[in-house]
Formats: C-alpha cells, sequence, structure tokens
C-alpha cells in the first residue's frame, strides 16, 4: 500500500492553514497558525508512516512546495 502524503498550505480565502490528503478535496484539519498546522502534520505523518509537504504561502515561490518532512 502507498505512503499517504499530506499537504500544509494557506488558504487565501481567510488566511488559516489547511492540512489535505494528497488526492482529497476536503481540509483533514485548520489551523490558525502555520506551527500548530505543522505540529499536527508531523504527528499525523508518524502515525501513518507517510510524508508531508509545505506550500510557500507568499513571494515568488507562492503556492509552490517549499520543504518536505
Amino acid at each position: 500500500m502507498a505512503k499517504p502524503v499530506y499537504h500544509l498550505k494557506k488558504r487565501p480565502e481567510d488566511g488559516k492553514w489547511e492540512v489535505l490528503k494528497q488526492g482529497g478535496e476536503k481540509a483533514i484539519k485548520l489551523f490558525n497558525t502555520k506551527v500548530e498546522a505543522e505540529a499536527y502534520c508531523a504527528k499525523l505523518a508518524e502515525n501513518q508512516g507517510g510524508t508531508v509537504l509545505v506550500h510557500a504561502s507568499k513571494g515568488a515561490n507562492k503556492g509552490k512546495i517549499q520543504k518536505s518532512k
């Protein structure tokens, strides 16, 4: 079975950080801060044996994958 990939990105409509499973349309969970979202993603990926991809929220790389964990 393939390992899950979780995406962490900032929503433009309200500025909240959302956690999405790759291929999913609905957010798993929303956070007010990036730090809270990263901590949740790290734990989720650790428990599921998955990977986290963090998307840049501003600058020239906005929306592109910034780093993976």
